[in-house]
């Protein structure tokens, strides 16, 4: 499986961003999906997570009712959807695909989300 990001960039507070995460290779492996962030000098974290069809999603509290995550398994995309963004939202967003087991099956290679205050 293979994963690639698309969406990020420079944002003033309060704007609003839509990241894309395509997924190719053998997709009917992929289970759950999720979106992770890593700011600078800080740990990878979990931002949201969708399951396989899409009907139950996971939110970090800082992120809740104003990120949505969703996906279109026809079209193997998530989307992260970041509205209300903050400076503290800065951070590289990496999307990721796990199979049947929970064991990752593969990241993307990041995109950079910047919000300036």
């Amino acid at each position: 499986v293979q994963l690639a990001e698309s969406g990020g960039g420079l944002v003033q507070t309060g704007g609003s961003l839509r990241l894309s995460c395509v997924a190719s290779g053998n997709t009917f492996s992929i289970k759950r999906m999720g979106w992770y962030r890593q700011a600078p000098g800080k740990q990878r974290e979990l931002v949201a997570r969708v399951s396989n069809s899409g009907g139950r999603t996971t939110y970090a509290d800082s992120v809740k009712g104003r990120f949505t995550i969703s996906r279109d398994n026809a079209k193997n995309t998530m989307y992260l959807q970041m509205n209300s963004l903050k400076p503290d939202d800065t951070a590289v967003y990496y999307c990721n695909a796990e199979g049947p087991y929970g064991e990752v099956l593969s990241w993307g290679q990041g995109t950079q989300v910047t919000v300036s205050s």
